[in-house]
């Protein structure tokens, strides 16, 4: 592990304290994760999903059976660590991975220069109305295990960031001692695999509001930060900061890479294009 839970908070704390926003940045190469470091990111966090994106397909591809989403962070774990030289790295975890004992698999991505986890995939972007999640739930598969997935990272000395999506489950990651709430909105908005159903951002700052103050009426020091959803852009980001009381910034997976993948090369290659000999 590269940096200790107690190593980490004292960077966020600083960086709270500076009057500046905690940045987390999702990197699904070593590329993205070496300039958004470049950029002044708090926090780099890789998943699955980071790999289906950058290969142009939608995140939600993460929470399909297209490959064993534990191994996979493992796999990314050798291409983006090496490239990190001073920031710490998160494993987006599979909680409820019924082949792994999570103490174990934890132990192990301390081992391999992680310094922390998120939930992801998570059976939090399962409508919890549907029979599909009900079912879930009922068949050992639940959110309760990316709870308990949480509390034995968080018992390893392991930073903790989970995505959370009601108050219900912000108050119960805060009592399994999550280090920073993840207030998810939703599938990211904007770009061309990006979502058209979305909250509009009033409705967002609302929902993230309500998730910062289950959390906190459960442990003071625990922070908050808002994800996804109509939160797109660095001006979204703002104005839900700006809209909020106590939320201390913003973690952005599509909102950094992809996007700014997107217009970046799109723009780049029409200017090659455009060329005149």
């Amino acid at each position: 592990m590269k940096y200790t839970r107690a190593e980490s908070l004292d960077r966020i704390e600083a960086t709270i304290e500076a009057g500046d926003p905690v940045i987390g940045a999702g990197a699904g190469t070593g590329i993205s994760a070496k300039f958004a470091e470049r950029g002044g990111v708090d926090l780099l966090i890789i998943y699955n999903s980071g790999r289906y994106r950058m290969n142009g397909r939608g995140s939600l591809a993460g929470l399909l059976p297209y490959g064993d989403a534990n191994e996979i962070v493992v796999e990314m774990g050798h291409e983006v660590i090496p490239v990190v030289e001073d920031t710490p790295v998160l494993a987006g975890v599979n909680g409820t991975d019924p082949f792994r004992d999570m103490s174990v698999f934890i132990e192990d991505l301390r081992r391999r220069g992680f310094s922390g986890v998120q939930n992801f995939p998570t059976v939090g972007l399962i409508d919890e109305d549907s029979s599909y999640r009900k079912n879930l739930e009922e068949t050992g598969m639940g959110y309760d295990k990316e709870v308990e997935m949480i509390r034995e990272a968080s018992e390893q000395g392991m930073l903790t960031c989970p995505y959370v999506f009601t108050e219900e489950q912000a108050a119960a990651m805060t009592e399994a001692g999550a280090d920073v709430i993840v207030s998810h909105m939703g599938l990211t908005t904007s770009g061309d695999i990006g979502a058209e159903t979305a909250l509009d951002l009033d409705d967002a700052a609302e929902r993230v509001q309500a998730h910062h103050d289950a959390a906190k009426a459960v442990r003071d020091d625990v922070h908050v930060i808002c994800h996804g959803g109509p939160i797109a852009w660095p001006d979204d980001a703002a104005y839900v900061l700006n809209n909020t009381e106590g939320v201390v910034g913003f973690f952005g997976a599509s909102s950094i890479e992809r996007l700014a993948t997107e217009e970046a090369i799109e723009n780049q290659a029409r200017e090659f294009k455009e060329i005149e000999f």
